[in-house]
């Protein structure tokens, strides 16, 4: 159990300083706004609290808040994510449901599994983080252009991030 809090804390400081580092800095035209931190919670164990998947949501985002100048864009954002994940969780569950020890991940659930589930909770995300910051719906479709890039993007980064966790698992 200390093992997987360590591992997962770990594994948060190092999304974070990635993401407010470098990815921050990055900005493909427009409309693509890489934003990998979301993998914290993408990643929690499928069984963890769901009051405690929102302390760490909370968290997170208040964060990337503060590193960033975005008085409660992220920290809402990613409260929202720690919000819906056990709704989608639940909706994606297997027929025989969740073993006790399952992750979020490719390894743990498979690649169309995963897929679905990183790009829904991606995409979530990303439409309520660019709502939030546009304050208006009059530019939807430029907000719903935007989530559907940056969606893409993070996914793919975040599968980068799986496909390189598996291969150091599989090394050792």
């Amino acid at each position: 159990m200390i093992a997987i809090v360590i591992q997962n804390l770990i594994r948060a400081l190092l999304l974070l300083f990635l993401q407010i580092a470098i990815l921050n800095n990055i900005q493909l035209g427009a409309f693509i706004n890489p934003y990998l931190y979301v993998v914290v919670i993408l990643s929690l164990p499928i069984r963890m609290p769901d009051w405690l998947v929102l302390f760490i949501g909370f968290s997170v985002g208040l964060v990337m808040d503060i590193f960033t100048s975005t008085p409660g864009m992220h920290t809402t954002a990613t409260t929202f994510l720690a919000f819906v994940r056990p709704i989608v969780l639940k909706y994606m569950a297997p027929r025989d449901g969740y073993e006790a020890n399952d992750s979020a991940s490719i390894r743990s659930m498979g690649y169309l599994w995963y897929l679905s589930h990183s790009t829904l909770l991606v995409f979530l995300h990303h439409s309520f983080l660019f709502t939030v910051e546009a304050f208006t719906l009059s530019g939807f479709i430029y907000t719903l252009w935007k989530a559907v890039l940056s969606t893409i993007l993070t996914v793919f980064l975040a599968f980068i991030l799986q496909f390189w966790g598996n291969q150091k698992q599989l090394n050792n």
